[in-house]
C-alpha cells in the first residue's frame, strides 16, 4: 500500500539521514520514479522533506523532524533490535513486517540510546544462514497467500480447510480447527484439532487453505508451549520407532545427536570415535541421518540399517562409474 510505503520512505530518511533516489528505490523495491512521486506527496503532505544537489546528494528531512519512546531503557532497547534479527518470523511470512517495526523501533529510540542499542545489536548474530561449513541451513518457503489465510484463520477463530500434502500420501482436502502456530528452527507448524483430535501440519506441505466462517470448536485460552511439549512426546514415543547402535566422529556428534530421537547409550573407543546407541522414529528417519553423516558415522547395527546404506552407496557409485 501507498501510505505503508510512504512511512517507510519517511522512517528510512530519519535512520540514515540523507539517501538517494536509487538506494530509496532499492529498499523499498520500487522504480525510482515512482520514489520521487512519494517524495512530492509527501512535500505536499508538509512533511520537510529536501532534495541536496550534486554528487553526494539525496534527499533529506530537516533535523530534528523525530518522535521518540521515551519508556525504554537501553537493555530494553537492545532486546528489541536482536529479536528483530530472528528469522523466524520468515516462518509465518512476517518478515517484511518485522523489517519494519524494527526500522520504527530504531526511529523512535531516545537519541542517547539510539547509536549505542544499535551498534550493540550489530555484535550478536542470531541464527544466520549458514553454519561455519558454508552449509544453508534449512528454509521452506510458504506462499505468502497461505500463510496469510491460515494466519486470518488463526487469529479469527474460524474454521479452515487445507489441502494438506502427508509424506508419501495424495494430497487430500480437510477441515481442521485452528489453535496456533509454531515455528522451530524455521520451519512452521500449524496445530490445530480434526474431529476432536490433536493434529500437527507442517506448513510447507499446505499446498492451499481456506478460512472459513463457521467458529473453530477450540478453547478460549491456549498454553502453546505446553501443547507443543506434549505433542512432541507423543511424536518421539509413537510410531515404528527403531534403535541404532553407531560409532561416529566427535566432530559430527552433535549432527547424530540433533536428529534423533533419544540417546540410550555412550561411550568412547579406544581410537577417540564414540559409541552411540540412538533412537529414530522409523527406519526411514534411521536411513537418513546416517546418510547425511557419510563416512563420519558408521551404522554397526542393525543388520538390516547397513545393507540399507551399502546398497545406497553402491548404486551411487555404479552411477558414477558409469562413462557421461
Amino acid at each position: 500500500m501507498r501510505a505503508d510505503r510512504l512511512v517507510s520512505l519517511v522512517l528510512l530518511l530519519r535512520q540514515h539521514g540523507r539517501l538517494s533516489a536509487t538506494a530509496l528505490a532499492r529498499e523499498l523495491e520500487v522504480s525510482t520514479r515512482t520514489v520521487l512521486r512519494d517524495i512530492e506527496a509527501l512535500s505536499a503532505a508538509g512533511v520537510p522533506v529536501y532534495a541536496e544537489r550534486g554528487r553526494n546528494g539525496g534527499f533529506a528531512l530537516l533535523p530534528g523532524f523525530r518522535t521518540e519512546l521515551t519508556g525504554l531503557n537501553h537493555d530494553e532497547a537492545l532486546a528489541l533490535l536482536v529479536a528483530g534479527s530472528r528469522r523466524g518470523a520468515q516462518a509465518f511470512g512476517l518478515g517484511s513486517a518485522l523489517a519494519s517495526a524494527m526500522l520504527k523501533v530504531i526511529d523512535a529510540l531516545p537519541e542517547s540510546y539510539r547509536d549505542t542499542a544499535a551498534g550493540a545489536a550489530e555484535r550478536l548474530l542470531i541464527d544466520p544462514e549458514t553454519d561455519l561449513l558454508s552449509r544453508r541451513l534449512a528454509d521452506e518457503e510458504v506462499p505468502d497467500a497461505i500463510v496469510a489465510e491460515v494466519l486470518r484463520a488463526v487469529f479469527a477463530g474460524h474454521k479452515l480447510r487445507i489441502h494438506y500434502a502427508a509424506v508419501d500420501q495424495t494430497p487430500t482436502w480437510r477441515t481442521v480447527d485452528p489453535i496456533g502456530l509454531v515455528t522451530v528452527r524455521d520451519r512452521g507448524y500449524l496445530l490445530a484439532t480434526r474431529s476432536g483430535e490433536d493434529r500437527t501440519y507442517r506448513l510447507s506441505r499446505i499446498l492451499a487453505a481456506e478460512e472459513l466462517a463457521e467458529p473453530a470448536q477450540r478453547p478460549d485460552r491456549v498454553d502453546l508451549n505446553r501443547a507443543w511439549r506434549e505433542r512432541s512426546t507423543r511424536f518421539r514415543t509413537g510410531g515404528d520407532q527403531v534403535t541404532v547402535l553407531v560409532r561416529v566422529d566427535p566432530a559430527r556428534r552433535e549432527e547424530l545427536v540433533g536428529t534423533a530421537l533419544a540417546v540410550r547409550a555412550e561411550e568412547a573407543d579406544p581410537d577417540g570415535r564414540l559409541r552411540l546407541e540412538v533412537t529414530f522414529q522409523d527406519p526411514r528417519h534411521a536411513e537418513w541421518a546416517l546418510w547425511q553423516l557419510t563416512t563420519d558415522a558408521e551404522a554397526l547395527a542393525p543388520e538390516w540399517l547397513r545393507t540399507s546404506l551399502r546398497d545406497r552407496a553402491a548404486a551411487i557409485a555404479a552411477r558414477y562409474g558409469m562413462p557421461s
